[in-house]
């Protein structure tokens, strides 16, 4: 890199995510700039850019690192919508997957070469492949569990097919190709030399020349070779007799015609199963093994992204792997079009502290040789060297731990998913999370945590059932465990068993236990995984006290096992080595945990995100990533020692309400919080609607109902959070009922109760969905909907009143704040793919441009007033997030380095408000935020507006060393001036919120 002078990281402002595919380009999004520039908006931040499955709707299915996806866009359309973000000051944060890449489709060239030539492709180490499996078949083979039904099922009605083109063949079931391995290949072209021997003489030119393409393919060096030498000559004379076959093909009408009949003798003849023998041996002598998908769980041998077959884990931790993956990352950010990174699922690598290490030194030193174009900024090369462990990639300068802790090269953030009580690791050179962590704080101050035995006796009741919410979720975790990756904890149990079988105290325990224990421990373990590093002698407070925690619970369930199986897989994970044993197997004990780590996460997120979290909600709004079902409340003391910490420790983490994997959006939540509020209420509704629609359950087999009473309860819950703000016409109704409908068969397949993804009772979804339409279309005599409206109505505008405090709290409290796409508007969207359908961008712009009209200060209260009283169309929610976008954006050293103080409030509603202060030097500002609106007069609707007198004698507390000073309210213009009572200097609500339930104010004076 040589000798760079240390730049200071771009640290955005604020940033919009953008969702890219192809009815979303870099086109479209550079249109958007002037739009995004004028809202208050400082960076972009995209999803995955790079080439992905045909049709992708996200992009985390990439299947090629060297290009941008062709259906989001050319290149120069990225450099000219990135070019534009930078002509006005604005950065661009780029979503990069370094663990996984999609692999049904042929467009993958590392995969399908991988496929042809096994073991020996230069691509074999690229995916976590386990060579050497428990089934002797799969043995230097990789498991394909694509069919639709057992593999001679799928044989004898022709679904697979060998298909010939440009010297090549390929095996073709249905969309997905994959290649015939060269040296299988001479079964095809031994037939078709047969059928060419019956019109040609043995002499004559082509025979021989096809006699020699045979001999070559069969001469080849085997595909377990992995000699440099040996592969290169494997490849070299693959592509020679690929050109001599493709040759013959095109200019001997002979050969062509036997090509033809040799393919339709291995094809085979429906109904006559024995001709489907030759296609069965091809196929079985090929790098890899068809199988039916219902196997993946059982056999499958690469590590995939979380359960889904179709992502196969990549190897960045190998130096050629985390260079390919990163090349147009690179490339961009040396162009100086990237500013920062997002990295997605950091817990799903081998060595995350590590490969951040490796990603903050390549990313600096692009910046360096763009001569620090774009706002990056590079480290003086003099750090100390990181370690060079686990196959990472190796030798140059990182960022010292001094650069972890101060200014780091380049803005990265990950996407880390952490459990109650848990900190994001502060040795990584990162600057903080994606904000899930913020999501559940900032959302938990919304909900009455005074009424949680209530909500909870409720769900109880109108469930039958009494949850435990631990136990749900270790029974969550060990049914994903048993039923979508048992291979993987079959592979690792077997790593344990060599493990087990070093040392003499521990060489009698058997796979079978040594199995059972480690699923345990693994469905115990209290956090998404450790960080234990291979070359590590001990292991961090942190991830002993996750591990024993851990171990003492699977003790516990477990009584009949003995204790000493659980204190041997302790050991082994704490690092606490048997004496007597040798480097290598330390080593093997040490790749042991590393793979363990890399277990926990995705059991843990598919146990728990994906599973319990759609078998257990009392209070649904608290059913989100990063959040915490049973937590029901966050106390405002609380959230502000979570904004004083992230202060002190990652100021410029994420601040996120709504991201696309939200289990429902940031406004639905909102909603849903005000049930929090009322729930005697909620409770006699919800009990009158049960009786109301109990007709439309029809009798089923053994009493049972569909939906049964957990599943209605959630059903309501959805309704209320997600039911149009305005009078839908019919063509609105049916798309509503659709998107209802289209939730609820998501949510029971993700609970797997009554039907899964992997076993479908159709049945039942059917009766669940019959019973959603039933009940949202309108019928003589069947009162629900009218009953539900009036209920709900109040509901509504207590939610938006939610969510305009949410928007204000987040924008300006420390970390960088973060917008999904489209959220400047009400959205009441749920789970994808709802929440990544398009968003009119044309009514978004309209409506901002509006506001340009009002930038008198005294015409301004008029307006914002005007806008409260109006909100369903949603401006008001663009004029908060618009006005306190460009008061941070104006402030970036305030909001970027100003201390945090939370302002304490007193008098008759002080439970009704949350504030705190910004202050750097003589600049400072205040936000102040109402919430508990049910609990608040309010004007008539549909005015959002507070009553007159509303606050009384409260008053939000300065301290005694405050200043005489004068605030000026960003929203409306009007000035606020400090009181005093016997306490010291006050702001008094009356005249911080006189109408408003949200002030972001300015000290002026």
């Amino acid at each position: 890199m040589g000798n760079l002078k240390p730049v200071e990281a771009r640290v955005p402002a604020s940033t919009y995510r953008l969702q890219f595919n192809s009815d979303f380009t870099f086109a479209h999004s550079a249109a958007l700039v002037d739009y995004l520039c004028e809202l208050g908006v400082t960076d972009v931040y995209s999803s995955p850019v790079l080439k992905a499955r045909p049709g992708s709707n996200h992009g985390y299915d990439v299947v090629d690192h060297s290009r941008l996806n062709p259906e989001t866009g050319t290149e120069d359309e990225f450099t000219s919508f990135a070019s534009s973000l930078r002509a006005r000051g604005m950065g661009l944060l780029m979503d990069v997957v370094p663990n996984h890449m999609c692999i049904a489709s042929a467009e993958n060239r590392w995969w399908q070469d991988l496929l042809e030539n096994g073991p020996g492709s230069p691509y074999a180490r690229y995916f976590d492949i386990d060579w050497n499996p428990p089934n002797p078949k799969l043995k230097d083979r990789v498991l394909l569990p694509i069919l639709g039904d057992q593999f001679g099922r799928v044989l004898e009605r022709q679904e697979i097919k060998i298909n010939y083109r440009a010297g090549a063949f390929h095996a073709r079931y249905y969309e997905t190709e994959l290649p015939i391995a060269p040296r299988t290949s001479t079964h095809v072209i031994a037939l078709a030399l047969e059928d060419v021997r019956t019109r040609l003489s043995e002499s004559h030119a082509d025979v021989i020349e096809l006699e020699s393409v045979v001999t070559s393919l069969r001469n080849l060096p085997a595909r377990t070779e992995t000699d440099p030498a040996r592969v290169r000559e494997r490849r070299r004379e693959i592509q020679a007799a690929r050109r001599r076959v493709e040759r013959l093909v095109r200019e001997s009408n002979d050969v062509r015609k036997g090509v033809h009949v040799a393919l339709e003798r291995t094809n085979g003849v429906r109904g006559r199963p024995a001709s489907f023998d030759l296609l069965e041996k091809l196929l079985d002598g090929q790098p890899y093994r068809l199988s039916y998908w219902r196997v993946a769980a059982d056999e499958i041998n690469y590590r995939r992204f979380f359960d889904i077959n179709e992502l196969a884990a990549v190897r960045v931790e190998e130096r050629p792997v985390f260079t390919a993956v990163h090349e147009v990352v690179l490339r961009l950010i040396k162009r100086g079009l990237v500013t920062g990174l997002r990295v997605d699922h950091v817990d799903g690598l081998l060595n995350p502290e590590k490969y951040l290490h490796d990603l903050q030194r390549e990313c600096a030193g692009a910046v360096g040789r763009a001569g620090g174009a774009g706002g990056g900024g590079v480290v003086d090369d003099t750090a100390a060297p990181s370690p060079d462990e686990d196959g990472a990639a190796g030798a140059g300068g990182s960022v010292s731990e001094a650069g972890v802790r101060g200014e780091l090269p380049f803005y990265v953030v990950v996407e880390k998913i952490l459990g109650r009580g848990e900190e994001l690791r502060r040795e990584w050179p990162a600057h903080g999370t994606t904000g899930y962590d913020f999501a559940g704080a900032l959302n938990g101050i919304f909900v009455d945590e005074a009424n949680a035995a209530a909500f909870r006796d409720l769900y109880r009741e109108f469930t039958g059932e009494a949850v435990d919410y631990d136990d749900l979720v270790y029974e969550s975790k060990r049914l994903i465990l048993r039923v979508a990756m048992s291979s993987e904890l079959h592979v690792l149990s077997r790593r344990l068993e060599r493990v087990a079988s070093q040392h003499r105290f521990s060489r009698d325990f058997t796979f079978n236990t040594l199995h059972d224990a480690l699923a345990e421990v693994i469905a115990c373990f209290p956090v998404y995984r450790s960080y234990v590093r291979r070359r590590h002698t001990s292991v961090s407070p942190e991830d002993r006290a996750h591990i024993l925690r851990a171990v003492r619970a699977a003790k516990r369930r477990n009584a009949s096992l003995s204790e000493s199986i659980f204190d041997f897989v302790a050991a082994v994970l704490l690092l606490e080595d048997a004496k007597g044993l040798g480097g290598h197997e330390r080593a093997e004990r040490r790749d042991f945990v590393l793979r363990f780590q890399q277990l926990t996460s995705p059991v843990t997120a598919k146990g728990l995100e994906d599973t319990a979290f759609y078998r257990y909600y009392p209070l649904a709004s608290l059913n989100e990533v990063g959040g915490e079902p049973d937590h029901f409340g966050v106390p405002v003391a609380e959230f502000h020692r979570f904004n004083r910490a992230r202060h002190a420790t990652w100021p410029h983490s994420m601040s996120a309400t709504s991201t696309h994997d939200s289990k429902r959006g940031e406004d639905v939540r909102a909603r849903l919080d005000v049930l929090s509020e009322m729930p005697e209420e909620w409770g006699r509704a919800v009990w009158r609607w049960r009786e109301m629609n109990r007709a439309h359950k029809p009798a089923r087999e053994g009493g049972a109902e569909a939906p049964d009473g957990n599943e209605e309860y959630l059903l309501y819950q959805t309704l209320v959070g997600a039911w149009p703000l305005e009078e839908t016409d019919e063509a609105g109704r049916a798309e509503f009922i659709g998107r209802i409908q289209g939730y609820m068969r998501k949510a029971l397949r993700e609970a797997k109760v009554h039907t899964s993804w992997i076993n479908a009772n159709d049945e039942y979804e059917r009766a669940v969905s019959d019973f959603v339409r039933a009940v949202l279309m309108p019928s003589e005599g069947h009162g629900f909907l009218a009953d539900f409206a009036e209920f709900q109505r109040p509901i509504a505008r207590a939610g938006m009143l939610n969510s305009l405090s949410q928007t204000l709290l987040k924008t300006a409290a420390p970390g960088v704040p973060d917008f999904y796409q489209g959220t400047e508007l009400w959205g009441l969207t749920l789970v994808d793919p709802d929440n990544r359908r398009g968003v009119d961008y044309e009514l978004r712009r309209r409506l901002l441009a509006s506001f340009g009209e009002v930038d008198q200060a005294d015409e301004r209260a008029a307006f914002a007033a005007g806008l409260f009283d109006r909100p369903v169309d949603g401006r008001v929610k663009l004029y908060v997030t618009s006005r306190a976008l460009a008061h941070r954006r104006a402030r970036r050293e305030l909001f970027r380095d100003g201390g945090y103080q939370p302002l304490a409030a007193r008098g008759w509603r002080a439970e009704n408000v949350v504030a705190f202060a910004r202050q750097l030097g003589d600049s400072e500002t205040i936000a102040v935020a109402a919430r508990f609106f049910t609990r608040l007069d309010l004007a008539e609707p549909p005015s959002l507006r507070l009553a007159p007198g509303v606050w009384g004698d409260t008053s939000l507390a300065l301290g005694a060393g405050a200043g005489a000073a004068r605030y000026r309210d960003v929203f409306t213009g009007a000035e606020v001036g400090v009181s005093e009572d016997e306490n010291g200097k006050v702001l008094r609500l009356a005249d911080v919120l006189p109408s408003l339930s949200v002030a972001l104010l300015e000290r002026v004076g």
